[in-house]
């Protein structure tokens, strides 16, 4: 049987058992907030839930490419400071997010910051704001669409197409009482398939670990170096480990990541549901490694006589590289790498829209029946807007999909981090100082990045993270500013 057949097999059956999982998972949900948080679970399988949430078809498809095309640098910034920042973000923000999102039975980050700051006004503006996550499901799209047309060996469109109708479609009906279980199952997976991918090139260190890297460095020796001065985005301290680190610590401002706290059964399972998550983690994002690999299997990235596309280097490695029965449990894996936060954002954004925008601006109260009839329309339409972005950024990349993904949820979280972090660490956070400070992050962040107002964002490639980072520290700021201007201030918004 051919590779094409096999993966043709595999995701009939794929497809088949999260059917079931859905429709069990519909069973369950009665109204909104039962697909946004679902009845409750144990630790382990939310913690699960969570990494496969955080780490997308960005960090199994997509960021291997930067690695194998930038090297070292690349690496250090996605895969070490990036995640270190993030993990401790997560730390510390998880227990008191969970504490003030079930006292004020917050349902979004909009919702929780409306109701954590009284104001109804605060909330619509980050529900409006949260809708740039549609670019990182662009990402993902594009990503699965890499890796299943290049298995299968058929068209780009039409599996982008059956992608999206499938996705969007089985997420309509379960929310969260399905997605928490397949993101279970989905974890599960790429923990095999980050096994296998690490474990594939280890015939290049024959030599050791000293004869790895001289292999590298005579194919180019910027690949070995931490800071890459001929990239457009890991070229020095400041991208590489400040603004990394600054956007991992603001990261988890999302609402498939931050909210995942919300559905844990108790508070006592927050230390256990953190330890779960973040050992697979680091598991998940040792993978861009995998890149290294690639570019000693391509050192001049051409394939039949062909440039290789950065958003393709790992599929390519993937179809070129493994046996049938490996290479499609390969495959199936980066499918779940994909869908475990493809399912996240479209269930955390399509419940914003609705709940957040619509049912307000229609006088619903959020438990009618209208509103989760909407939240299904809501769907589909994300799903049509979805194919048409996704299929633009096929054709027409800007160096890779990454960059257009960065852009916009680095400029939502962006203004969700200040806001989050004065709800969560102060006693009376001021309402003006956090609306200010989220008004702030979004004007830097797109005037520093559109503007050009920095070198590392005035090439034909901007480095969407130096935008955010800039942006995060001008927001931080001005709260702090307005914070002990204004304190306890009852200006109404």
């Amino acid at each position: 049987m051919s590779f094409a057949g096999a993966t043709g097999i595999l995701l009939i059956l794929y497809s088949l058992t999260t059917i079931f999982l859905v429709y069990r998972g519909a069973k369950s949900t009665k109204d909104i907030k039962d697909f946004a948080l679902g009845k409750g679970f144990s630790p382990w399988v939310v913690g699960l839930s969570l990494a496969a949430s955080i780490t997308s078809a960005a960090t199994f498809i997509i960021n291997p490419g930067f690695v194998a095309v930038y090297g070292w640098s690349a690496f250090v910034a996605m895969s070490v400071v990036l995640p270190l920042g993030l993990f401790i973000s997560l730390i510390i923000l998880s227990k008191s997010f969970r504490k003030y999102g079930t006292s004020v039975k917050a349902l979004t980050i909009a919702q929780w910051i409306g109701n954590r700051y009284n104001s109804r006004s605060f909330t619509y503006m980050m529900a409006v704001v949260s809708l740039l996550l549609i670019t990182f499901i662009v990402l993902i799209c594009v990503g699965l669409t890499k890796v299943i047309a290049s298995a299968l060996q058929v068209g780009e469109l039409p599996v982008l197409i059956v992608l999206v109708v499938f996705v969007f479609g089985y997420t309509m009906f379960g929310g969260a009482n399905s997605m928490v279980y397949t993101n279970t199952i989905q974890a599960v997976l790429m923990a095999i398939v980050a096994i296998i991918l690490l474990t594939s090139g280890l015939e290049n260190f024959t030599d050791g670990i000293e004869g790895f890297w001289s292999k590298l460095d005579g194919i180019d020796p910027l690949l070995t170096q931490t800071f890459n001065p001929k990239s457009p985005l890991f070229r020095d301290w400041f991208e590489v480990v400040f603004c990394n680190f600054v956007v991992g610590i603001a990261i988890v401002c999302q609402p498939h990541i931050i909210t995942k706290s919300l559905m844990l059964k108790s508070e006592q399972d927050i230390n256990r549901y953190l330890f779960i998550a973040i050992a697979v983690e680091i598991l998940f994002f040792a993978v861009l490694f995998v890149g290294f690999y690639a570019r000693l299997q391509f050192p001049d990235l051409m394939v039949d006589q062909k440039a290789m596309k950065l958003d393709g280097i790992l599929s390519t490695y993937v179809v070129k590289n493994f046996s049938i029965g490996v290479g499609i449990l390969v495959v199936l894996g980066l499918i779940s790498a994909g869908l475990s936060t493809l399912e996240g954002i479209i269930q955390s954004l399509s419940t914003t829209i609705s709940n957040d925008i619509i049912a307000p601006m229609l006088r619903w109260n959020p438990g009618d029946k209208s509103v989760a009839i909407t939240n299904k329309i809501v769907i589909v339409i994300l799903g049509v807007i979805s194919i048409a972005f996704s299929y633009q950024q096929l054709l027409y990349p800007n160096l890779s999909v990454g960059i257009i993904a960065q852009n916009g949820v680095y400029a939502y979280f962006s203004a969700a981090f200040v806001p989050v972090l004065f709800g969560v660490f102060l006693k009376e956070p001021s309402k003006i100082a956090a609306f200010s400070a989220a008004i702030v992050s979004i004007i830097v962040h797109f005037s520093v990045y559109y503007g050009g107002l920095t070198s590392y964002t005035s090439g034909d490639v901007r480095n969407p993270a130096v935008a955010a980072a800039i942006a995060i520290i001008a927001a931080l700021i001005t709260g702090l500013a307005f914070q002990f201007s204004f304190k306890q201030t009852k200006t109404s918004l």
